[in-house]
């Protein structure tokens, strides 16, 4: 399957101010397969490094960073002749050699006609806790699932995508019922590589299901093996508690339904190691939509997203007949599916600021405000085609925004101070050239 990072990772290759460089995402979410990818297609050859298996390396790295003698090591461990502009040298789950992570350093500096790249589970949680990690010396890529444009592209259906890359209305609204049917798909199956490729060579969404618990077992078996043990009972309290904090009206993240009496100072790091290993997405509420949005940040109340659209319905044990009844699994946990969707959209094609916003005395609430260019874009998800958009037109008139968005199941509309696109198209926004 074809990933869009590709066309940065290439983009990276010619750079002349190119450094080693880091891809970040949760375990399984294909960055192995694409940093493989990318070295069969624009390089002569691949030295690759996977530093869990790779032991004896260790020591080296550890002993020491003259990188002649690193390279070297390299040759000798993946029996590959390892030229300057013409191998890909991967180094994977780097996480598991610290001294591998400061390596990269002494590569940019003394030794950058070599083309790095590094990639490993839980890299972000690692790179928190590494005081001596080379800030300024590497460059960063982030991999998320595949976002709803790639999994057109995976299942083949690249008329229907390219009518959307093309923004064509007319004919998008035409092929409206395809476009749902596979939105449907989509959201239960998802963007985890595995899951899709299951889904595409066996069109069997049980062992979908399958794939998608064994890859929640694993992030389980992490906390375990990874996070510091005085934390896990409170990390799992956290990941167990998503399908149902994202289930009520308010999705505002409330720390009382994990256990009675609990408080935020008692799950802060669990929330903090759940981030960083790519497994949630943390979207706090802003005061006032204003420039830049940080800056307005109450970062108290938040919202939390699991990664993956798939993996939510999964763990709310959304059944097939449920997706195959008509519109139903648009409804299913009040639309938080829709609204799990959407953010994951632009988590994926964009490293964008993403907040919320809501009126005093929460008498309106607009579920995302994206900073994107020069402006600040209020963005409402509706789950099926409801047009009311009350808490945007709220938000319109008190601050009177170039462009508000509504997404729903209802088809492209544009209006004086409102643009309705459709849940498959809602990242249509995102694009130099506008609507």
């Amino acid at each position: 399957m074809e990933r869009e990072l590709l066309k940065s990772l290439f983009q990276w290759k010619n750079r002349a101010d190119r450094k080693p460089l880091i891809i970040r995402g949760a375990r399984q979410v294909g960055k192995t397969w694409l940093l493989k990818e990318f070295g069969k297609t624009y390089y002569k050859n691949i030295a690759y490094i996977n530093f869990e298996t790779a032991k004896s390396l260790h020591s080296i790295f550890e002993s020491g960073f003259e990188v002649d003698k690193l390279i070297m090591a390299l040759k000798i461990e993946t029996d590959t002749e390892i030229t300057a502009g013409e191998t890909l040298i991967i180094l994977d789950e780097i996480q598991e050699c610290e001294a591998a992570l400061t390596s990269l350093k002494y590569f940019h500096e003394n030794a950058n006609q070599y083309h790095i790249a590094a990639a490993g589970s839980l890299l972000g949680v690692s790179l928190h806790k590494n005081r001596s990690f080379p800030v300024g010396k590497v460059d960063f890529l982030d991999l998320h699932p595949l976002h709803f444009l790639e999994f057109l592209e995976a299942m083949n259906e690249l008329p229907l995508l390219d009518l959307l890359q093309r923004k064509n209305w007319d004919l998008i609204t035409g092929f409206k019922a395809k476009y749902i049917h596979l939105l449907k798909q989509y959201y239960y199956v998802g963007g985890m590589p595995e899951a899709v490729l299951t889904f595409i060579n066996q069109k069997d969404f049980k062992k979908v299901r399958e794939k998608q618990l064994g890859i929640l077992a694993a992030y389980e078996q992490d906390f375990s093996k990874y996070a510091p043990h005085d934390i896990v009972p409170r990390i799992r309290l956290v990941w167990q508690s998503l399908p149902s904090q994202l289930a009520k009206e308010n999705r505002k993240f409330i720390y009382g339904n994990l256990k009675n009496g609990a408080r935020a100072r008692e799950f802060e790091l669990a929330i903090e190691w759940l981030t960083d290993a790519g497994l949630v997405h943390k979207v706090s509420r802003c005061n006032k939509p204003a420039m830049p949005l940080i800056a307005y940040a109450a970062l108290s109340d938040f919202k939390l997203y699991l990664l993956d659209v798939g993996l939510l319905a999964a763990m709310g044990n959304i059944d097939i007949q449920t997706f195959i009844t008509e519109q139903s699994l648009f409804e299913e946990f009040k639309g938080a599916l829709a609204e799990q969707y959407v953010l994951q959209q632009f988590k994926s094609l964009k490293q964008l600021p993403i907040y919320y916003w809501t009126a005093e005395r929460a008498t309106a609430e607009v579920d995302f405000l994206i900073q994107y260019q020069h402006r600040i874009i209020p963005v409402e998800v509706k789950a099926a085609e409801n047009l009311k958009a009350k808490s945007l037109k709220v938000y319109h008139q008190k601050f009177n925004p170039e462009i508000s968005i509504r997404t729903s199941l209802a088809d492209y509309r544009k209006e004086d101070w409102l643009i309705n696109l459709p849940l498959y198209a809602c990242t249509a926004f995102i694009d130099e050239n506008g609507l």
